[in-house]
């Protein structure tokens, strides 16, 4: 299977100083933002010098994804996009592989939504991305 490493996002309390900070002190410009099926809102950011992204992702408590906010302890999940149409077929290969399974392409509220967790709990996201 491949796999292109597309993100790392970061849970916030505050998106907008938030964005205010990393537009400021790393001098990064906002390239995706949206709202989620469950609620939270997300933007990305990307530094103008490098291809990666960094994801700000706000949760209200409603959400599924939503947990208590810790100092420190804010990494979100990690995203892996996983080939156009491919969905379905990577979550069933990366659990047949160990992966634990977070959120099912049958729970999903659409193809972003999917979820696995590697051995120590960490979320890992994959999109229906060109790999």
């Amino acid at each position: 299977m491949k796999t292109r490493f597309v993100y790392t996002g970061i849970r916030v309390k505050d998106i907008k100083k938030s964005i205010a900070f990393y537009s400021k002190v790393f001098g990064m410009k906002a390239v995706r933002r949206g709202k989620a099926p469950h609620g939270g809102i997300y933007v990305a950011l990307r530094n103008p010098k490098s291809d990666q992204e960094l994801e700000l992702n706000w949760y209200p408590k409603t959400s599924m994804f939503y947990s208590s906010f810790t100092k420190g302890e804010a990494l979100d999940h990690l995203a892996f996009a996983v080939g156009e149409g491919k969905i379905e077929q990577a979550f069933r290969e990366l659990v047949s592989k160990g992966a634990k399974p977070a959120v099912s392409p049958e729970q999903a509220k659409g193809v972003t939504d999917v979820y696995v967790k590697d051995p120590d709990g960490n979320w890992i996201e994959l999109l229906d991305w060109k790999v």
